[in-house]
């Protein structure tokens, strides 16, 4: 019943039936919500990106019929955000009998407690409401979760103040009963203990427990929701099959799709941190990089694709890439920030431990970045600036022309570099970068990296930084070799990727 208004709100047992309340259990609380907001077109799942046309139609026929709910997916690919995500499908508030830790029911309570405060009080018995945020339990499943954590244990005290170990009001309750009438979701499912995972499924079925033998009979109201990793929960897995026979329906997350969603969930994720007087403007072509790196280590056969990429990968490589241009702005008294290529190398400390590679070598995992790192700006470079227009620029440069970038140049020298390679001009404007000096510098560093990598110009390293220069074209590299590597290599460089190819062609062959 909506708490509108407070003198209207029903405060006793007597004034809650005068206001025509009637009871209505957890699952048709949130069938009949679910149906008015299919009614009204209402967005139904607000803030969960990119699972429309995929997740979201699975879980509303589960939601619709019901059903306790398992939902697979590997790590960071939003299951938690979404379980939580489904309380706003209960009514806003119902009524409770206050003081019982079951959230009993006014007109019906369970619990031994509820019993005898209705006894006592009859139609006067006060009534308190709750919030539908506060019906929602969550536990993380791990080996020692205990029985006493999710049904309950006798309470000592309670037994030291006199009451017999028989005695239905000597038991504290665990998680689960103090979530009735609500949503229940364990986490990581399959790392309970077998014997847990016998006591949960024989709740969500029977609705019988039993406390140091004492053997309670609990009409919870409860939805169960759980989360596991596909290849925990399948025969092989860590997880019973009785326990799996309880779950109405099965639904499979995944990770973003499209770049354009892997960007969306970043922008709403990631820690922005205002700077009075320092913006920090990041390229639609920096946030793009930062998303298809995400996609290249997902397509790699380099990473562990088992234990997944997670998009979390892409919050913090954002959030990194943020700081660094900070950093910068800072340290040369600019007035704007704004990322570039040259940060890029920053990522390395974001990315490690984030993506687990098939074999483990020294030094490898930064390789690995690297190469990453060097694919997702030759697609990104690909997608966002027309071929038509870099002929020019690259004609500019044929005639001894070179270009010096480092992450420690000031904007205002890319500015001035304009004026010598006019041609830079319209493709910076094209990628919407001619606001501010950082904006440019940030164009003009990617322009020269793009065409670096699909081998039109030339890059030495020099101090801190790079020098870009049109130069006679280096004998073919090995025939099978990544685009992105037309710079010098050392032969121990060659001989790594060679081998990691041969590798590579090993797999898809198996």
């Amino acid at each position: 019943m909506p708490r509108s208004s407070r003198s209207k709100t029903p405060e006793t047992i007597r004034q809650l039936k005068e206001s025509g309340y009637s009871p209505r259990s957890v699952r048709e609380e949130i069938h009949r919500n679910l149906v008015e907001r299919l009614k009204s077109r209402e967005p139904l799942l607000p803030g969960i990106i990119g699972y429309e046309r995929t997740v979201v139609p699975e879980l509303e026929n589960a939601l619709l019929a019901g059903q306790n709910i398992a939902i697979l997916g590997e790590r960071g690919q939003g299951k938690s955000r979404l379980i939580r995500s489904l309380t706003q499908f209960l009514d806003e508030y119902v009524p409770i009998l206050p003081g019982t830790e079951t959230n009993d029911d006014p007109l019906n309570p369970i619990s031994a407690a509820g019993r005898a405060l209705l006894a006592e009080h009859g139609d006067q018995t006060p009534v308190a409401w709750l919030h539908r945020d506060d019906r929602y339990g969550e536990k993380l499943a791990t080996p020692d979760v205990s029985m006493a954590d999710l049904i309950g244990d006798v309470d000592p005290i309670k037994v030291a103040e006199g009451r017999y170990l028989s005695d239905e009001l000597t038991i504290h309750y665990g998680l689960i009963p103090r979530t009735n009438r609500g949503i229940f979701c364990v986490n990581e499912l399959p790392d309970l203990a077998e014997r847990i995972q016998v006591g949960l499924f024989n709740l969500m079925e029977e609705r019988d427990v039993q406390i140091r033998g004492y053997n309670v009979r609990l009409p919870l109201d409860i939805m169960v929701v759980a989360t596991a990793n596909p290849e925990d929960y399948t025969n092989r897995g860590r997880i019973i099959t009785p326990l799996k026979d309880r779950f109405g329906a099965q639904v499979r997350t995944h990770y973003p799709e499209t770049t354009e969603h892997e960007r969306s969930i970043v922008g709403q994720e990631s820690v922005q941190f205002v700077d009075p007087g320092l913006p920090v403007v990041v390229p639609d072509f920096m946030s793009e990089i930062v998303a298809e790196l995400s996609h290249q280590a997902r397509r790699s056969g380099e990473v562990n694709q088992r234990s997944g990429v997670s998009v979390r990968l892409s919050i913090s490589n954002y959030e990194t890439l943020r700081s660094a241009a900070l950093k910068r702005a800072i340290t040369l008294n600019e007035d704007c920030a704004s990322p570039r290529i040259t940060d890029l190398p920053a990522l390395a400390s974001s990315m490690r431990g984030k993506i687990e590679l098939e074999t483990f070598e020294e030094g490898r995992e930064d390789r690995v970045i690297d190469d990453l790192t060097r694919r997702a700006v030759v697609d990104v470079f690909g997608r966002v600036v027309p071929a038509s227009s870099l002929g020019e620029i690259v004609s500019s440069f044929e005639s001894g022309e070179t270009a010096e970038t480092s992450a420690n140049r000031s904007s205002a020298e890319y500015t001035q570099r304009l004026e010598a390679v006019p041609a830079l001009v319209s493709v910076v404007k094209h990628l919407g970068c001619d606001g501010s000096d950082a904006e440019t510098a940030s164009a003009v560093e990617f322009v020269l990296e793009g065409l670096h990598l699909t081998r039109q110009l030339n890059r030495d390293v020099i101090g801190g930084g790079f020098r870009y220069a049109k130069e006679p074209p280096a004998p073919p590299t090995e025939s099978g070799l990544p685009a992105g590597f037309s710079e010098k290599m050392d032969d121990e460089r060659r001989a790594d990727l060679r081998r990691r190819l041969q590798q590579r062609r090993r797999r898809n062959r198996e």
